[in-house]
């Protein structure tokens, strides 16, 4: 198995703090990895994104748009670089690197490496480690829309109240993570991955006429 990093995931902007501590594969391809914070923040990956290296003006990944309408850069593609070519290009200094997620909203990620150490056999990757706090509702505004609808839900009184509860409901809680659900998303991205890499390996067994570990 490749030798996995864990991640520290934190939304900016947010106070109290919304975070997400994972670990991956060290080889996820970046569009994988999308699909991975996706499921750990509990978004629901109806927007475009980018992966950044160094602020706006360094390297980013993620779905190059020809027209140049919906994105901020001219993104390299997501599905040809994976986690290993995105932290070598890191400051040894922060080890830290963006993710930010609908361009309208802005909902921007500080994801910072902790650490690489290897694999355990017994869990399947990615796994969550540790969910603080509920992942904002999506399409709610970024930050300040955010805030706003916290104090519109928590006051009966204020004037967008009830729109917001007919919006979104009246069961969602800030402070609660719902970890069984992300640890299902979770598995389900484990056992995807984990049938690409046995088809891989079967592909190269193929080729050489040798054996491959299972």
């Amino acid at each position: 198995m490749t030798d996995i990093a864990r991640l520290l995931i934190q939304l900016e902007d947010i106070r109290p703090p919304v975070r997400r501590r994972i670990e991956v594969p060290l080889d996820i391809r970046l569009d994988d990895l999308h699909l991975v914070v996706q499921a750990a923040m509990g978004w629901e990956n109806c927007h475009l994104y980018e992966f950044r290296v160094g602020g706006r003006d360094g390297p980013a990944y993620g779905v190059p748009d020809p027209d140049g309408v919906f994105t901020e850069s001219d993104p390299r593609p997501a599905r040809k670089a994976n986690l290993a070519d995105l932290l070598a290009q890191l400051s040894t200094r922060t080890r830290a690197f963006k993710y930010v997620y609908d361009f309208g909203d802005d909902w921007r990620h500080s994801v910072k490496l902790e650490a690489i150490a290897a694999a355990d056999p017994d869990i399947a990757y990615p796994h969550l480690l540790r969910a603080e706090r509920a992942c904002p509702p999506e399409d709610v505004g970024g930050p300040w829309g955010y805030a706003r609808y916290l104090e519109a839900i928590a006051n009966p009184a204020h004037p967008e109240h009830a729109d917001m509860i007919e919006w979104r409901g009246a069961a969602f809680d800030p402070a609660v993570a719902d970890e069984a659900e992300i640890r299902r998303r979770m598995k389900r991205i484990a056992t995807r991955l984990g049938n690409r890499r046995g088809r891989t390996a079967g592909k190269t067994g193929g080729k050489t006429g040798g054996t491959t570990a299972g």
